[in-house]
């Protein structure tokens, strides 16, 4: 009986070296059944590496690595029944279609009877319009759905994706994560993509692990990482009527609130996390008409940067 509540991926101290650099050091990961989640770092920091192993292509150096409860190392060949892998890169034949092309790597794989299939997984990443098309002529974007379209052809569970968006025009950005967020919200797959690009990371993916030389130094999602750091408190924009600087000093004495700052016609309090109902209670009960109240959300590349800044300098 298959456990639904087990890890679709597990990583145990995974630690990879080639020679004397250390790829990968001592990495621990869960990825959930139906999440899509990110691998977040620049070039070189170990994402492709963990990747490489996940799909049997690197064996570890020392930890353990789990895909559908299976090993990759000693059952590669039953990992890339069940899970679809798209490169940063992808190759087809120029001069086949994209049908054609996609019905030669079936038949690679040992796949029968897919016509019908192909045609499905054409029309399911916007291609089924070029699907009689020399995928010569294809766009970097359509080329990466394409690619997509390839590794959904077996019905994988998982889809791992490496840098799925890089090069590509922003139309084919939007796209790719649209197709993204389907392959989540629609099939219940469960997707890893890496990536260096902050915005299109926070945009579909449910949690984010953040790489600095080979470690994983976070792990959780955009509100959770920003919590962390933040160490409980958040910063509230306040809109008045009236005169901002009474505000303020209503504002500044309110339980809970640290500072007041001005930002244009907005004050900002930093304070704790559950500090807005008292803020509107204080500043309505002094007669100010509230305009705006609403809690600033944290962005990845600012959680990032402060991740990654403070792993460089210890």
């Amino acid at each position: 009986m298959v456990d639904t509540d087990a890890p679709v991926i597990s990583i145990h101290r995974l630690t990879k070296r080639y020679g004397p650099v250390t790829a990968v050091r001592e990495l621990d990961l869960e990825v959930r059944r139906g999440e899509v989640f990110g691998l977040l770092g620049p070039n070189g920091a170990g994402k492709t590496t963990t990747i490489l192993t996940l799909l049997g292509l690197a064996e570890p150096t020392s930890g353990t690595v789990r895909v559908l409860g299976l090993d990759p190392t000693r059952e590669a060949v039953k990992v890339k029944r069940q899970v679809g892998y798209v490169p940063d890169s992808v190759g087809f034949y120029p001069g086949l279609t994209a049908r054609q092309n996609l019905r030669y790597t079936a038949r690679l794989n040992g796949l029968r009877d897919v016509e019908d299939r192909i045609t499905e997984v054409l029309e399911q990443v916007g291609l089924g319009h070029a699907a009689d098309a020399r995928a010569g002529t294809f766009s970097r974007g359509m080329l990466q759905r394409l690619g997509i379209a390839d590794a959904l052809v077996k019905n994988p569970s998982v889809m791992i994706l490496d840098e799925p968006t890089i090069a590509i025009d922003p139309e084919g950005v939007r796209q790719v994560l649209s197709l993204i967020r389907t392959l989540r919200e629609e099939h219940r797959m469960t997707v890893l993509l890496s990536s260096h690009l902050l915005y299109q990371v926070q945009e579909v993916c449910d949690r984010v692990g953040i790489f600095v030389k080979g470690r994983l130094v976070a792990v959780g999602s955009v509100a959770e990482l920003a919590d962390r750091l933040s160490e409980g408190r958040v910063v509230v924009e306040v809109g008045v009527a009236g005169d901002p600087d009474a505000a303020a000093r209503r504002l500044a004495e309110v339980d809970g609130v640290q500072e007041v700052s001005r930002e244009g016609d907005l004050l900002l309090a930093v304070c704790g996390g559950q500090s807005r109902a008292r803020i509107a209670g204080a500043l309505t009960g002094a007669g100010h008409t509230l305009l705006h109240l609403r809690q600033r959300s944290s962005h990845l590349d600012e959680i990032y940067h402060r991740y990654f800044h403070h792993e460089r300098t210890e």
